[in-house]
């Protein structure tokens, strides 16, 4: 009997909706893959067109244009994609900017925003690190002077994904100097009307080549006093601190996924490859080496979809998402690494899903906090 990795969460709406995700994926995804990674970044268009099938923002409330799901729904889009190696739509930092969103603005900004997003006119962003400050979110220099109609803002951000095609930017900024974590806000930007503004290069990464991670500066770029997220300054390092786990778990689920779709890739090849007069997969290191994969993948899925439980119930603390992270990615680079190892030469050839599979696993452990700061963060629940 061969080996799956079933989602306990899965039932039958939730597998019609795959269906969905995937034919997406197959058809108006996978076609343009190679193009986008010339490009860096993947286009407005497929944006769009993922809002008009309902891709999008799929656990909004329909009240404010979402689908009305929850996070199995958003599940099944990142781990449809991690499975399948496109990067290029960063649809979970989408997703998380609708959540800040939904969880910390005002009704108006709600109303304004979240339908513009569920309907992929507008690509989320998050403005976060800077030169200099990586994890270390109160070293931030970014600065939002109040003057008497709202605010000015200067300074500069780096690695910012969706950066080159966000029309919604939530600026991590000081709106108080000498207030420390407390003087820092959160800050809406409308990228298509704000003199000033300015998205900088592309940056050439070493994977994830179809996504937009861009550097962007803000020169005196003039803000009502309504863009702050949730209408008070001062509770931007909150509103971060309390969506962790929800970024967290997308991180996590997306890793277990790129290991599955790993395994089963390397699984197909060494069954077709030849070496020696018998298939690859014949071999004895190779029948040890997919026995261990499959058992960790088995041992993934199993937590990652506990977690998954977890957030539903509102139960998923900080702690168990930051160990999610940190688990998975780390199982990712070590999985398709050995995974890549059984394609030989082939698995080094970037027309190959597994080498661009490799290179994608490295900024798993970077992003998103890195794996020190989550195992900092555990350490601390201990």
């Amino acid at each position: 009997m061969a080996v799956t990795f079933n989602r306990s969460w899965m039932d039958q709406d939730l597998s019609t909706f795959r269906d969905t995700v995937v034919r997406f994926l197959q058809d108006e995804v996978v076609p343009d893959d190679e193009a986008a990674r010339q490009r860096g970044h993947v286009g407005h268009e497929i944006w769009r067109r993922a809002g008009e099938l309902g891709l999008l923002c799929v656990d909004i409330p329909s009240e404010y244009g979402g689908a009305g799901g929850d996070f199995r729904h958003e599940a099944i889009i990142h781990e449809e994609m991690a499975r399948l190696g496109l990067s290029g739509m960063s649809i979970g930092v989408h997703s998380i900017v609708a959540h800040y969103l939904l969880n910390h603005g005002t009704e108006k900004q709600k109303q304004t925003w979240l339908p513009r997003l569920t309907r992929g006119e507008r690509v989320g962003a998050i403005a976060m690190t800077e030169p200099g400050t990586g994890s270390d979110l109160q070293a931030i220099r970014t600065r939002a002077q109040p003057t008497q109609n709202g605010f000015t803002l200067n300074g500069s951000k780096t690695f910012i994904s969706n950066g080159f095609l966000a029309g919604l930017l939530l600026v991590v900024c000081r709106t108080d100097e000498q207030a420390g974590a407390k003087g820092m806000s959160i800050l809406l930007l409308d990228t298509h009307d704000s003199p000033g503004f300015r998205v900088g290069r592309v940056l050439d990464k070493i994977g994830l080549k179809a996504q937009d991670t861009s550097e962007l500066f803000f020169d005196d770029v003039r803000l009502p006093a309504d863009a702050v997220l949730g209408g008070h300054t001062g509770h931007g390092f909150y509103q971060l601190m309390s969506d962790l786990p929800y970024e967290r778990l997308i991180i996590g689920v997306g890793a277990q996924a790129a290991m599955e779709g790993a395994y089963h890739i390397t699984l197909e090849y060494t069954r077709q490859r030849q070496a020696f007069g018998q298939t690859i997969a014949q071999f004895q290191n190779t029948r040890f080496k997919l026995a261990e994969i499959a058992t960790t993948l088995q041992v993934g899925r199993a937590f990652m979809d506990r977690c998954v439980h977890d957030l539903l119930a509102g139960q998923l603390d900080t702690a168990t998402a930051s160990m999610a992270k940190l688990w998975a990615t780390e199982q990712q680079g070590k999985v398709i690494d050995e995974c890549l190892q059984l394609f030989g030469g082939y698995g080094y050839m970037s027309e190959y899903l597994i080498a661009r599979m490799y290179t994608d696993a490295r900024i798993q452990r970077i992003y998103g906090g890195t794996n020190e700061i989550m195992k900092e963060v555990i350490a601390r629940a201990l």
